[in-house]
C-alpha cells in the first residue's frame, strides 16, 4: 500500500493481514481526502481514525497536511504492524493506542476537527461509535459503512458509494432551532 498524497506521497507502508483487516482502498482514500479538503481547511487540525486497521488513514491525515493525528487499534498484531509502519514518521503527531475503541474515547479530554469510522463490516456498532465520539467531535466525522445507519443526532454533510461501501461525511446537528425562548 502507498500513501497517495502530500508530503509522504508514493511511500510504502506494509499491510496487516487482510484476513484480520480490510484495508481502504487507495481511490476511496483519496476520494475522502479531496472531498474533505473541498470541505475544510487541514493546517492546525486534528485527525482520528477511530479503527485503524492498517493505519494508512492517519498516515493519509499527517501527509496531507493534518497537525496531528492518533490512530486507535485492538488487535494486537495489527498493531504490531502499524507501529512499525508509524516509526518511519516520528518527525510527525502520529500516535497509535491500543484497545478498543468505544472505550478509549470516552476517555479522550481533547476534540477533533475529522474523525474517520471505519469498524469492521457487519458488526453493528455503528450507531455505537457515532454515539462514542458525539463529545469530542469538533467538525467533520466520516462514516465507511455498508449497511444503513441510524444517524441520530447528526446531519449528513455529503454521501458517495464506492461499490458496496458507503463514505457518509456528517456533522452534529445545529440544535440551536430546537431551542423555545420565551420572555419573562
Amino acid at each position: 500500500m502507498n500513501i497517495t498524497a502530500g508530503k509522504f506521497k508514493g511511500q510504502k507502508i506494509t499491510a496487516p493481514d487482510e484476513k484480520i483487516t480490510r484495508p481502504t482502498l487507495s481511490k476511496v482514500r483519496m476520494s475522502v481526502f479531496n472531498t474533505l479538503q473541498a470541505i475544510t481547511d487541514f493546517d492546525g487540525k486534528s485527525f482520528l481514525d477511530m479503527y485503524a486497521g492498517s493505519g494508512i488513514m492517519a498516515l493519509e491525515a499527517v501527509s496531507r497536511g493534518f497537525a496531528s493525528a492518533v490512530a486507535i487499534e485492538k488487535h494486537p498484531k495489527v498493531a504490531a504492524v502499524i507501529k512499525n509502519n508509524y516509526k518511519k514518521y516520528c518527525d510527525c503527531d502520529l500516535k497509535l493506542l491500543m484497545g478498543d475503541s468505544l472505550k478509549i474515547t470516552q476517555k479522550f479530554k481533547e476534540k477533533f476537527d475529522v474523525i474517520y469510522i471505519d469498524p469492521p463490516y457487519f458488526s453493528g456498532i455503528y450507531e455505537q461509535s457515532l454515539e462514542a465520539v458525539k463529545n469530542i467531535a469538533n467538525g467533520i466525522i466520516i462514516l465507511e459503512h455498508v449497511t444503513d445507519v441510524e444517524f441520530g443526532s447528526y446531519e449528513i454533510i455529503k454521501q458517495k458509494k464506492y461499490g458496496d461501501k458507503i463514505i457518509t461525511f456528517l456533522k452534529i446537528k445545529d440544535n440551536t432551532e430546537n431551542i423555545c425562548l420565551t420572555e419573562n
